[in-house]
């Protein structure tokens, strides 16, 4: 009695059957090839080694949560069940989950994503922002909930108060942290007044999978895009994510970010004392410098002034005048003593000073009479006080 054969389709409903209960939970290292980023979200790929290839597909849903971005060439550890697509007696391995072998996704995701974003020019130190020497306002956006807010709002409050802080309460970790960072820090740079303002993006410390949500390109997108110049702060010293290369500064913990933002007011107040000592100091030179120039300005001035002329031709003629008295004093003097000795020679040889033993009067008739009335031959008397001769006039001459 001959067996009943199977049609095609029998066949392959029954290999489908007998491989999907057999092959439901695959756990297979490979190496990827053939790769295709569907635009529905699927991805379609093989996984090979150097003899066999086997065709794979991980459908939307568990590719979105996919951490790196698988490349050909890869080599990756499946977890996927087998399919048989039987109107083409095809086999398929439909993949749940792939991690990279060796280094963990995480790690890979974030190398990935590092070089994407190098070339692309994030982390160019040409276009990072400087912060403002004197914030008016720092917008912070991380957990209310954390120990990070508290240290950052004392630590302000000590150095500079001036600043106004506001809080922007942020999931930073999980599903929908990324999503919530990037908004966060665009509402911010909305509300800022970018040369004046800051945005300190951070959360404390965390294992890698806390911390994820700053290595996600939505949020170094969000602080690429910013204009308002972002710290980013997150983890402690020795952590470093995607959003510390981005950010315009990195500090090294969220409570860090506020001391590298804000000047210390105590140095500020020693520093407005110093200026005020040097702008007295300034001042004071300026005056006293001015005031020399006046009194240098004033002095050549009186020198060349017109009262000045004036004082020196009323000192010339005053000068003069005095020089003139000089002389005509000089002038009488010499001529009053000239007059003197005259006088004098004049007194000494006045006949009537004479000595009267060498005079006699002379008398005619009785009568005195001078020399002028007399005439030759005339008889006169000549007479002093002891002796009386007559004479005769011989001669007669006019001097």
């Amino acid at each position: 009695n001959m067996q009943q054969p199977l049609s095609v389709t029998e066949l392959n409903e029954q290999i489908k059957a007998t491989l999907e209960t057999t092959f439901n939970t695959i756990y297979v290292e490979g190496e990827i090839s053939n790769l295709t980023y569907h635009r529905s979200g699927h991805i379609y790929f093989s996984i090979k080694d150097n003899s066999s290839v086997i065709s794979c597909v991980m459908f939307r849903f568990n590719a979105q949560n996919l951490k790196f971005k698988l490349e050909v060439g890869q080599k990756v550890i499946i977890y996927a069940s087998l399919t048989v697509y039987a109107p083409r007696g095809a086999y398929q391995l439909i993949c749940t989950k792939i991690e990279p072998s060796g280094a963990g996704a995480l790690a890979i995701a974030y190398e990935q994503l590092k070089t994407k974003l190098q070339i692309k020019g994030y982390f160019d130190t040409k276009i990072k922002k400087p912060l403002p020497q004197f914030p008016k306002k720092i917008f912070i956006i991380t957990s209310n909930t954390g120990a990070a807010i508290c240290d950052m709002k004392k630590i302000l409050q000590a150095r500079y108060p001036l600043a106004k802080m506001i809080l922007l309460p942020t999931i930073v970790q999980g599903e929908n942290a990324k999503e919530h960072i990037a908004s966060n820090i665009k509402k911010a740079d909305n509300l800022s007044n970018h040369l004046q303002d800051i945005i300190i993006v951070g959360r404390g410390g965390g294992s890698i999978e806390d911390l994820w949500a700053f290595n996600e390109e939505i949020v170094a997108d969000a602080i690429y895009e910013a204009k308002t110049p972002i710290i980013s702060a997150v983890g402690h010293e020795s952590d470093f994510v995607i959003s510390d290369f981005v950010a315009d500064v990195r500090a090294s913990t969220p409570s860090n970010a506020i001391e590298i933002s804000t000047p210390n007011i105590n140095d500020l107040r020693l520093y407005v004392d110093s200026i005020v000592d040097e702008f007295i100091k300034k001042q004071q030179y300026i005056l006293q410098s001015k005031e020399q120039q006046l009194i240098h300005i004033n002095q050549s001035f009186t020198q060349h002034s017109l009262q000045r002329r004036f004082d020196m031709i009323q000192k010339n003629i005053n000068d003069t005048k005095y020089q003139l008295n000089l002389t005509i004093q000089h002038i009488f003097q010499t001529k009053q003593s000239s007059l003197i000795i005259l006088r004098d020679n004049f007194a000494l040889n006045n006949p009537k000073n004479k000595i009267k033993t060498t005079y006699a009067q002379i008398t005619k008739e009785n009568k005195p009479i001078s020399l002028e009335t007399l005439d030759k031959n005339d008889i006169i008397n000549l007479e002093d006080p002891q002796y009386k001769i007559t004479a005769k006039i011989l001669d007669k001459i006019k001097i």
